[in-house]
């Protein structure tokens, strides 16, 4: 049997995503009241860093510990995937070795070439390109805070990047608009804006895009990767920045979330995650049940093989 990989949100059906929400709010639950639930036993998760993370790094290791199995860590020093080996052939070999690999990369063809390879599934921990673990994260923090986002207005405002491109798969996928206000030249990706069809609109105006919107989400003006961009990109995004008084454009229900690390002063004002209408933390919180519950869904339990 082939594996299931989770390289963009389109790899789930809708169904599958929404019960992976639901599973991600049980297992935080499961947590909370301190109940010991250890599917994965001597299941193993290989994480190979490309590019640098915290909350991915800590959420993965943390979850695999937690459900009972136990995660690696590679880093860019003790592997440069392509670099020496070709990918193909490390994905042959490391899948012998691992029951999931997670990979969070600068290229999305190093997943996909990965995967192709790869007897055990395959998780992008992110990618030039996506972000989808942080979308299964932020869909959980809106189901939390404000129930079903089937049908409501979000908002994106600032660079047309990795999270932007998960975030319109997330509005064909949920089921919900999205407006993303961004400067001219910083557009997300044509084929998946194509795809989306009306759902999406791209805007100039920030207050445009979040009038009416019941989610406002964010992210830094430069990635990783861009930091020789940065003075020009502060610049031409300057009148990006989500401040208290963008918030009351829309929605009187609207959720502020930023999948961090966040430059306050920049993309968002120095205040902005003290308002009560930010949900950040638990946005950051989530990522670490969010992907339990993908590592539970995509892992075969180590009791199928007794």
């Amino acid at each position: 049997m082939s594996a299931r990989h989770f390289l963009s949100l389109k790899d789930c059906t809708p169904e599958e995503l929404n019960g992976l929400i639901r599973r991600g709010m049980e297992l935080k639950d499961l947590r909370n009241r301190g109940v010991l639930f250890e599917p994965l036993k001597n299941r193993v998760l290989g994480m190979i860093f490309e590019k640098a993370s915290t909350r991915t790094r800590l959420s993965f290791e943390a979850g695999m510990i937690q459900l009972g199995g136990q995660a690696i860590f590679l880093s860019p020093r003790d592997t440069q995937l392509g670099r020496g080996e070709p990918i193909g052939d490390a994905a042959i070999v490391m899948s012998r070795m691992l029951d999931v690999v997670m990979i969070r990369t600068f290229a999305h063809s190093t997943l996909t070439d990965f995967a192709a390879n790869s007897r055990v599934p395959v998780i992008n921990g992110l990618s030039d390109d996506l972000h989808p673990c942080q979308l299964l994260a932020d869909m959980q923090t809106y189901q939390e805070h404000r129930g079903s986002i089937k049908g409501k207005t979000a908002a994106w405002i600032g660079d047309g990047n990795n999270m932007c491109n998960s975030y319109i798969e997330a509005a064909i996928q949920f089921d919900f608009q999205l407006r993303v206000a961004c400067p001219e030249g910083y557009e997300p990706d044509a084929r998946l804006l194509a795809e989306a069809g009306d759902r999406v609109q791209v805007l100039r105006d920030p207050r445009e895009a979040v009038a009416g919107a019941h989610l406002i989400s964010t992210d830094v003006w430069a990635s990783m990767g861009q930091e020789e961009e940065a003075a020009e990109r502060i610049k031409q995004f300057r009148p990006y920045q989500v401040d208290r008084a963008l918030l009351d454009c829309a929605a009187e229900d609207v959720l502020f979330l930023h999948c961090l690390p966040a430059h306050r002063g920049e993309e968002i004002s120095e205040d902005l995650l003290d308002d009560p209408r930010s949900a950040v933390w638990d946005q950051a919180e989530n990522r670490l049940h969010a992907q339990k519950a993908l590592l539970e869904f995509l892992v075969e339990p180590a009791y199928h093989h007794a």
